[in-house]
């Protein structure tokens, strides 16, 4: 009778020295490798009613996606009216989870995109420009160390720019040892 229910079982169940209860007829368990375990439903999450409606709902991504420290970042150096905001041409290091743990430049660009908001830095390795992109928003940044803001005047290549993207560096090497000249005086 074994033979015809399952036909490779009942040698594989005599083979491994199962007794009867193995070649029973009885509903299999939910869960095959544990009879006891069981999986609770989630906790419902309780849902803000304008967010139903479909209001609200872009204030709602931009406060969950973003970490807290992101958040910060977000609202506070990133932003595009905040008093201690950073411009394309300031200086920064930043300190990284995963290689480079380090890495200085200068800002080439900032795209504002809420959760999404990322920078360009650029630097000169070992005489090859080296440009990284970092999003605000990531775990792997740890902290960002200001060296150099730019437009913070002094005159010179201090003074507040009328270009917010810095794309022009690529082209010019001498500019980009003008800015780390002036960082190392």
């Amino acid at each position: 009778m074994a033979s015809i229910l399952a036909p490779n079982r009942g040698v594989l169940a005599v083979r491994l020295g199962l007794g009867a209860r193995a070649m029973s007829t009885a509903a299999p368990p939910k869960y095959r490798f544990a009879r006891n375990t069981t999986f609770p439903p989630p906790a419902p999450e309780p849902v803000n009613p304008r967010l139903l409606v479909g209001k609200g709902i872009m204030a709602h991504v931009n406060k969950t996606i973003p970490s807290q420290q992101g958040r910060i970042l977000i609202e506070t150096l990133f932003s595009k009216n905040h008093p201690d905001r950073l411009l394309p041409g300031s200086v920064i290091t930043l300190h990284l989870t995963h290689h480079p743990t380090l890495f200085s430049g200068v800002i080439i660009s900032i795209q504002r995109k809420g959760p999404d908001t990322n920078f360009t830095l650029r630097n000169v390795v070992n005489r090859v420009g080296t440009e990284l992109t970092f999003f605000v928003g990531s775990p792997h940044l740890k902290k960002i160390d200001i060296i150099q803001r730019a437009g913070s005047g002094g005159g010179g290549l201090g003074r507040k720019s009328r270009r917010s993207k810095y794309y022009f560096l690529r082209d010019s090497p001498e500019k980009m040892s003008q800015i780390s000249a002036g960082i190392a005086r």
